[in-house]
């Protein structure tokens, strides 16, 4: 658990360090005529795309990992598992950066990259296996606290009405954590 505790919290900084680096990429969108309202729409994208690629990293070595293991069939389902769930993910970042904007060929680019980084997960845990084995809790659970952080921080707005942003982030994180916790003694 404390293992997953911390692998949740690291993604999820992870994802409010690019979060906070994000605008100093877009601010040349004023330069362009681009609108605050229209930079900030290109952001929360751009943050998505983002953790998209991060998430997909550990996916990528849990699929290493299993091939590394020596057992192909049970590998191939992982590959096969994964693949599945990655048709719809980098389907789902395709819109919103249409939407503002992103031209098509960027788009495409951007989204066959975040698959890319999850072929380079892959082969990192095929070739660390013995010591991945031991990573793998951690790396799945640094990739859940990305998504969970964006989840929260850009898609459940009413978690933020009145308050600062990352503080109900990381409330909702602690709460999840938490909630982890007593279920392991349930």
């Amino acid at each position: 658990v404390i293992v997953c505790v911390v692998g949740i919290f690291a993604g999820a900084f992870t994802i409010f360090g690019i979060d906070k680096f994000i605008p100093k990429l877009t601010s040349r969108m004023h330069s362009l005529g681009k609108s605050d309202k229209e930079s900030t729409k290109i952001n929360r994208v751009l943050l998505f795309v983002m953790a998209i690629a991060v998430h997909n990293f550990p996916e990528g070595i849990a699929t290493g990992v299993s091939f590394g293991g020596g057992d192909n069939s049970l590998a191939l389902i992982v590959a096969f598992g994964i693949a599945l769930q990655n048709i719809p993910e980098g389907m789902v970042i395709i819109s919103p950066m249409l939407s503002v904007g992103i031209c098509k060929k960027r788009t495409l680019i951007y989204a066959v990259l975040t698959g890319f980084i999850e072929i380079g997960g892959t082969f990192i845990g095929y070739l660390t296996v013995a010591f991945s084995e031991r990573i793998l809790p951690f790396a799945l659970a640094f990739a859940g606290g990305t998504m969970l952080y964006v989840i929260s921080d850009e898609m459940i707005p009413e978690i933020h009405e009145g308050t600062d942003a990352p503080s109900s982030t990381f409330a909702l994180l602690l709460g999840f954590s938490l909630m982890l916790s007593v279920s392991q003694y349930i």
